[in-house]
């Protein structure tokens, strides 16, 4: 980490020379789309309809986190025409608060949040590659688990390969210029697009079950097999209750924000086009579109995904299935085993175009800390083709790091299973995510204090109640996790406090290289 550039003031606009602008509207709102729609939109139904415990739960959690989502993408839009610089968020903190804060934030995107993502959903690619090609399995060990300790291992199985190699892929594209970057994307992201769309038109209208649209809608608020939630930790039982969704209205309280977690991380990445800002033809306008109608487009398409759920299949089958996989459960009722393969299909298009989206944007956050000597010096820098092609390069191994760790636990008879890191490191930053999503929203009061006189091409919609709902929101739901999730609540906050003596090392040294006044 001694490898340094001379800072840049927080502000400057731009040493970012060497930029290609060739995101236009249409490429930012795929991009936004694109890095949205996951795997999780197929799954997390199960997990929700549990929490919630009824049909109305299920849909009214996606409506409240489309709400949030989409209040937060046009307060975002104001800070992105105001700094269209590339780092996005990390830049918006920086202009705020101060660089720690900005380095807080890109510290734990890279450590974590962006290619923890990436990790999964490419490990979520090969899986269901898996299903049609069953040789790629998580037990056909190339490399067997290798015990690091007493609770980490490293492994390399044929499954984890093909995550490593999708990785390796779609990093390499990216390094040949945003062009290509943004065709990938343009096309992966129409044909997801196009695919959750088919699922929903199949479940609503060739799937429909009489019997489970009955059952679901005659019956909408009922709750049902609703999951138990516990305190986060044997200290807090003697604070708070457990409850369930059916425990009044403290427990629907408790109940529809812990489900957020899985509804608003599917929803995540919506401000990734942020990150690109140097790469948009008019990024003063374009940002705060692209975010605004990609985040409408995905959230009334989550909505409608679960509406056909409902259409389809029983609550309690969407309760109960396999692997949580709801998604495939719907397909399978409509056309039968070939149903899985279908959806697998579906599912491979997704991640492809998700992951293209996250490497594309990603990387522009490295490059920005580094511009302002606080990354590798290389990371810094544009390639032939204009774009961070180093950080792209260190941000691919980073995550092929995160693939091959793996956690090591002993189950009940003794043996051992193996887990994913990635996942685990996952579920601690949900509550730090929101944390810098609520920092950052605050930050538009905080800048309208500060520089009254900036230009502001765009103003943040409703305020000062749009964004203001948003932090609410966002702060009664952290304390939630933080009372009845505390197991990864604050393993989250650890992850983001290490990197204070990181930012005070780095800077210190950046400091004495810089050359004096």
């Amino acid at each position: 980490m001694a490898d340094t550039t001379q800072a840049i003031a927080p502000g400057s606009a731009a040493t970012e020379h060497g930029f290609v602008r060739a995101i236009g509207l249409f490429d930012g709102t795929m991009i936004v789309v694109g890095s949205m729609i996951g795997s999780g939109i197929f799954i997390v139904a199960a997990d929700i309809s549990r929490q919630t415990g009824s049909a109305g739960g299920l849909l009214l959690t996606w409506i409240l986190t489309g709400l949030l989502t989409i209040a937060a993408a046009l307060s975002y839009g104001e800070l992105a025409a105001l700094f269209p610089h590339a780092g996005g968020q990390y830049v918006y903190l920086r202009e705020a608060y101060s660089p720690l804060w900005g380095f807080l934030y890109g510290w734990t995107l890279f450590l974590v949040i962006q290619t923890g993502t990436i990790a999964a959903v490419a490990v979520g690619f090969a899986r269901y590659l898996g299903v049609l090609f069953p040789a790629i399995s998580p037990q056909a060990w190339i490399v067997h688990p290798i015990s690091l300790g007493s609770k980490y291992a490293i492994s390399l199985s044929v499954q984890q390969l093909v995550g490593v190699l999708m990785i390796v892929f779609l990093t390499f594209l990216n390094t040949l210029g945003v062009r290509l970057g943004k065709l990938i994307q343009n096309i992966f992201t129409s044909a997801k697009t196009l695919s959750l769309l088919g699922l929903i038109l199949l479940g609503i209208f060739v799937g429909r079950n009489a019997g489970a649209i009955t059952e679901n809608f005659s019956h909408l608020w009922a709750i049902r097999n609703p999951q138990t939630i516990e305190p986060g930790a044997s200290f807090l039982r003697s604070l708070v209750p457990t409850i369930t969704a059916a425990s009044g209205a403290f427990g629907l309280f408790v109940a529809y924000g812990v489900a957020q977690v899985g509804s608003l991380f599917s929803a995540d990445a919506w401000n990734n086009i942020g990150f690109t800002a140097a790469e948009v033809k008019n990024p003063k306008r374009d940002v705060a579109l692209s975010m605004a109608f990609g985040t409408i487009i995905v959230i009334t398409l989550y909505c409608l995904a679960n509406f056909a759920y409902l259409c389809t299949l029983p609550l309690v089958q969407i309760q109960t299935v396999a692997d949580d996989r709801v998604a495939s459960a719907a397909l399978n009722a409509i056309f039968g085993p070939v149903g899985a393969a279908i959806m697998a299909v579906a599912i491979i298009i997704s991640t492809f175009g998700c992951n293209n989206g996250l490497i594309l944007a990603g990387a522009r956050v490295s490059y920005a800390m580094a511009r302002d000597g606080l990354f590798f010096r290389s990371t810094g820098t544009l390639n032939s083709k204009g774009v961070p092609g180093s950080a792209l390069i260190y941000q691919g191994i980073w995550i092929t790091v995160l693939v091959l760790l793996r956690t090591r636990r002993l189950d009940a008879a003794g043996g051992v299973t193996y887990g994913n890191l990635y996942s685990d490191l996952l579920d601690y930053v949900v509550f730090s995510v929101l944390i810098f999503y609520a920092l950052t929203i605050a930050g538009i009061f905080v800048l309208r204090a500060k520089r009254p006189q900036a230009e502001r091409p765009y103003r943040a919609f409703g305020y000062p109640f749009v964004p203001l709902l948003y932090i609410v929101a966002a702060v009664a739901i952290m304390f939630v996790l933080l009372f009845y999730r505390t197991q990864t609540a604050w393993p989250g906050l650890v992850i983001v406090l290490l990197g204070v003596p990181v930012y005070l090392v780095w800077s210190r040294r950046t400091s004495k290289t810089a050359p004096a006044n």
